[in-house]
């Protein structure tokens, strides 16, 4: 697609176009895809060398299918060493994108039933979904517990950046997160501005705040037993002080400027309670932050789109879209 220098000028950026190949998306392989599902092709590397900070050994790709169904995919994907965002893209952008935060308790990265699953919703519906890969926390990276951190906020601005390329509407971009990828959502909601890298390239001087964001039964409380104790000890250590978990607890790091928020939890989520949306919503809603909530009688954890069908809790994404037309988004 052409590059529109004049309206990079306008946003005070010089846009570079893509150098070289850029990584495939994970769980790329010979078996075809199920009918009608094909995969996605298209990927942004989000750095333009290597990740910052990059341990002394690199973790290596492992993809692990859960799914014995060939028709239903399952798969999930651990050792993230170049973070990218998997795109799809309408055949009618509506002009609003919308990324895109699998969980999997920060040990591993779902693929399809909260990432692709989603995304190829968005698509039907005029949105342009990005997928984010990000590196995972106990894997040696210098940031630590905000290495997954980095990876959003730098995907937000990347988005922003190709979007002005595009022909998109930059200011229009939501972030929806599901259970540790919920707490990535949450923590870029209310940490977008901390400093987690140093910028690389012109992409860095746009904020990256995401317009709507959306925690999806997130992990929210680093302090136990609130606190998902799996994604707790990946993230900050199994015997982190009580400074660490504020820190990396987002209910403790609200703030007028979090953008609007939309929570949706199932009350009888047996892995991550649902106290954890409540405490968000409830800093929230002390900060003067809008905050739209849906608590599902029925659903447990980690239901994203096809696992909730046939009950209450699959009405979400409708829900969320007609939520984020009132904040001006979609």
């Amino acid at each position: 697609m052409k590059l529109d220098r004049r309206a990079a000028l306008i946003a005070g950026l010089t846009l570079p176009l893509a150098a070289g190949a850029q990584t495939a998306p994970p769980g790329v392989s010979d078996k075809p895809a199920p009918a009608g599902l094909a995969e996605p092709v298209e990927t942004i590397d989000l750095w333009p060398k290597d990740a910052p900070g990059r341990p002394a050994t690199l973790p290596v790709e492992k993809i692990d299918q859960r799914s014995s169904d060939p028709l239903v995919a399952d798969r999930s994907v651990s050792g993230i060493a170049t973070p990218r965002l998997v795109a799809f893209r309408p055949r009618i952008a509506n002009g609003a994108s919308v990324l895109v935060m699998p969980g999997g308790g920060y040990s591993r990265i779902v693929i399809d039933h909260e990432g692709y699953d989603l995304a190829r919703w968005l698509v039907a519906r005029g949105f342009t979904a990005y997928v984010l890969f990000y590196r995972l926390p106990g894997e040696g990276w210098a940031a630590g517990p905000d290495v997954a951190l980095a990876d959003a906020q730098r995907a937000v601005r990347l988005i922003k950046t190709r979007a002005i390329r595009d022909g998109l509407d930059p200011g229009r971009v939501a972030a929806i997160g599901f259970s540790a990828g919920g707490h990535l959502c949450a923590d870029l909601a209310t940490r977008f501005a901390a400093r987690t890298y140093d910028p690389v390239d012109p992409s860095d001087k746009l904020i990256a705040r995401p317009t709507v964001a959306a925690p999806i039964y997130p992990v929210i409380s680093m302090t136990l037993p609130v606190a998902h104790g799996g994604s707790r000890e990946k993230l900050i250590g199994k015997h982190a002080s009580a400074t660490l978990e504020a820190a990396h607890s987002p209910d403790r790091n609200v703030t007028k400027e979090t953008p609007p928020c939309f929570l949706v939890h199932a009350e009888d989520d047996g892995v991550v309670p649902v106290e954890n949306s409540l405490l968000f919503r409830a800093a929230l809603r002390a900060a003067g932050v809008p905050v739209e909530t849906h608590l599902f009688t029925h659903g447990g954890h980690g239901f994203g789109i096809r696992k909730a069908a046939g009950k209450p809790a699959e009405l979400w994404p409708e829900l969320f879209l007609n939520w984020a037309r009132t904040q001006g988004f979609a």
